[in-house]
């Protein structure tokens, strides 16, 4: 998808309708259209990127800075019981929207939403098996 057929850039630009909650000259915040638990945000840099592996670290670092705030404001609003905080990338993972963008959920204890796993919790990894993958990590990591 292209910016120009993106419902978060054509928000950005105000020709599509949404109530904003935050923007600034890098980011703006605005309330999901799908409110399952009332206070639902969505984080979206004004730039069009699509997945959070191609996001540059600062635009990345302004989002987390913005979803604490909205989070601290949500906390004085809606007094939640907590929080999700959470950014999908592609099919796999559930983006809907093409467009990077953080969810900030508040949460009240037993809304049912967002079972992460399935049925039961997985089953611990072995140590060696863990080691192999934060290797595998390791190697592609650049420094900052």
């Amino acid at each position: 998808m292209n910016a120009g057929d993106c419902p978060f850039c054509a928000i950005i630009v105000g020709s599509l309708p949404a109530s904003r909650v935050w923007e600034d000259a890098t980011s703006i915040a605005f309330m999901d259209l799908r409110q399952a638990v009332p206070g639902h945000v969505l984080i979206v840099p004004r730039q069009h990127v699509e997945t959070l592996d191609a996001l540059d670290e600062e635009t990345a670092a302004h989002l987390m800075r913005l979803a604490v705030r909205i989070s601290k404001a949500s906390v004085a609003a809606f007094a939640p019981h907590g929080f999700n905080l959470w950014q999908s990338n592609g099919e796999a993972g559930g983006q809907e929207v093409p467009h990077v963008h953080l969810h900030v959920q508040p949460r009240r204890t037993g809304d049912g939403l967002l079972r992460i796993y399935p049925d039961a919790l997985p089953s611990p990894a072995s140590y060696e098996a863990l080691e192999a993958l934060a290797t595998e990590l390791r190697v592609h990591l650049a420094p900052p």
